[in-house]
């Protein structure tokens, strides 16, 4: 019987019970542009279309900013299939998704120096 927090559909011997296209119907290319860095975030609104227990599990897991290499290990699919997941949840509603910010500003070499310090001091 799979354990509560381990999600839909696994079991701790055996592991996942289906495969993982099988949670997508087969499909591998979202609808929605998503980086897994992406944060999705749940919107409030009840999705009107029957989604799957794997839907719902990344529901449950928007409740705040969440990026979707996150949601893909909490789900422990491949983030292709939790991209596919997550874009049927934009799709209706359910989420939204906001590309992560990049800067155009080159990182500072001091910083990147101290970083490389307090990591080597820690080892």
């Amino acid at each position: 019987m799979p354990a509560p927090q381990d999600g839909p559909l696994l079991d701790d011997a055996a592991g996942r019970l289906i495969r993982p296209y099988t949670v997508s119907n087969g499909r591998t290319r979202p609808t929605t542009v998503l980086d897994l860095l992406s944060l999705v975030m749940a919107t409030g609104s009840v999705p009107q279309a029957h989604l799957g227990p794997e839907h719902t599990v990344a529901l449950e897991l928007c409740g705040g900013p969440t990026s979707v290499a996150e949601i893909a290990a909490h789900l422990r699919l491949p983030a292709v299939i939790t991209k596919v997941l997550l874009s049927d949840l934009v799709d209706c509603g359910a989420v939204t998704a906001h590309a992560p910010a990049f800067h155009d500003m080159p990182t500072d070499r001091s910083l990147l120096e101290a970083v490389l310090d307090g990591l080597r001091r820690q080892l």
